[in-house]
């Protein structure tokens, strides 16, 4: 047997099921390039899922692991806490929008962020309910996938979940959710199902990421600063997946120019390693008395090191501007795929700095989802070198999330791949015709979206 059957075998029966993999196992990596037990090189157009922002094994993050491996390496915060700890937190609160004071704490996870920010919401307002969308993620704890607005495979068979949660419409201009819809539909809420002085907070991933990718116009999110603020309500910008650089600012809502009462980070913070990050109103953040916060590894002495490196390496090398430079070069590609006639089956491209999305449709007049076409790609790709990953509640969406620095000749040759992998899963064009337009033109892009 091969080096990768006998993994899959033993995989098969160590783990379970319902840990869903690819069957790529990888001996090593550096940067945007990964290479498998066999020594298959593949261009990492995942970046473990948008958590290494600086590269895989970023000298500077290495090195600054390191150096903390020859101190110390945990003592639990609660214990015996940590200058490092400290530092990180006086960072955060700084680059974190708002004039106002703030405080962090840190955690391990982005579930972990998700839970706290809804404790803490609690806690400072006295309510207990929360509002969330269709379509968003917020992990997969009890409370995380309450507030998740897609069933399978994240909430399905593990119910019932925690109560006083609600779900509102997120916009998808794509689909025919405009902001006032979406608006409306929070609004709406507040007449039918819960009174809006109950409500703690409403929780909010600027770019949905599991949902697919979608990118919330700068509109909706001052609309719900307003509905928030009409309400005593508290705004938590989960930015899990879209902070720390990805879309071109610290933070995605940024773009908005709207501030946040608490903003949940983790992937991209910790460079590979585990950390996750509450900020917030100081009041906000210390309305839980001593305590009612933390956890054991919260704020990893290791995890701590590699944060303060990858926020050294997004200023020293410039990764704001060059997120918007990867999103310019993908959407200058994919756009110019979108519009040959065989590939119609693309409905829809879209990006923020370098969150890009290509929605795959059966018929771009109906819009129908291609889950089907979107798996074989996605295996295509990998047989030619390439990872790609899916997202959307129908199946459909190919998610792009490359290191921020990769090189540009790494994301042509990846997009190159992309290209003859998407034509031999599409099969032969059956029509001369014109293809029909894509759904979105560019007079109809979100103006949030960087182009």
């Amino acid at each position: 047997m091969s080096a990768i059957s006998t993994l899959v075998a033993r995989h098969k029966g160590a783990v379970p099921r319902g840990v869903a993999t690819k069957d790529i196992y990888v001996a090593r990596a550096e940067n945007a390039e990964l290479w498998d037990v066999n020594d298959k090189r593949y261009i990492d157009f995942a970046a473990g899922i948008a958590v290494l922002n600086t590269g895989h094994r970023h000298p500077k993050v290495v090195a600054a692991v390191r150096s903390q491996t020859e101190a110390f390496t945990h003592t639990c915060f609660h214990v015996a806490p940590y200058e490092s700890y400290i530092g990180l937190a006086e960072r955060l609160n700084r680059m974190a929008p708002g004039s106002f004071d703030k405080k962090t704490m840190l955690v391990t996870t982005g579930a972990e962020a998700v839970e706290n920010a809804v404790k803490i919401a609690r806690s400072a307002t006295g309510r207990p309910a929360v509002v969330a969308f269709s379509g968003g993620f917020h992990g997969r704890t009890m409370m995380g996938m309450a507030l998740t607005g897609k069933v399978t495979p994240y909430k399905k068979g593990f119910g019932p979940f925690p109560a006083d949660v609600y779900h509102a419409p997120y916009p998808k201009t794509y689909h025919g959710i405009d902001v006032e819809r979406a608006l409306s539909g929070v609004r709406d809420l507040f007449l039918s199902d819960v009174d809006p002085t109950r409500v703690a907070a409403l929780i909010v991933e600027p770019v949905q990421g599991e949902g697919g990718f979608y990118i919330a116009p700068p509109e909706f999110l001052r609309g719900l600063r307003a509905i928030c603020d009409q309400h005593g309500i508290l705004l938590i910008a989960d930015e899990i997946q879209t902070g720390i650089a990805r879309t071109g600012k610290m933070f995605a809502i940024e773009h908005a120019d709207v501030v946040p009462d608490l903003i949940t980070m983790a992937k991209g913070l910790g460079g590979g390693f585990p950390l996750a990050a509450v900020t917030g109103r100081a009041d906000v953040m210390d309305a839980a008395g001593p305590g009612g916060l933390g956890s054991t590894y919260g704020g990893s002495p290791i995890g701590v090191a590699a944060a303060h490196a990858v926020l050294n390496v997004i200023e020293s090398e410039n990764l704001c501007d060059r997120a918007i430079a990867l999103g310019n070069l993908f959407r200058e590609r994919l756009d110019s795929l979108a519009q040959r006639n065989e590939f119609s089956c693309i409905g829809d491209v879209r990006n923020l700095g370098a969150m890009i999305a290509v929605e795959l449709v059966k018929d771009r007049h109906t819009r129908e989802p291609d889950a089907a076409l979107t798996t074989a790609l996605v295996a295509k790709a990998q047989e030619r070198g390439l990872i790609l990953l899916s997202c959307g509640v129908d199946a459909n969406i190919i998610r792009i999330l490359t290191p921020l620095t990769i090189p540009f000749e790494q994301v042509r040759e990846g997009l190159d791949i992309l290209e003859r992998a998407l034509g031999e899963v599409v099969g032969p064009v059956l029509t001369s015709e014109a293809p029909q337009p894509v759904g979105r033109i560019i007079e109809e892009r979100p103006s949030l979206a960087v182009t």
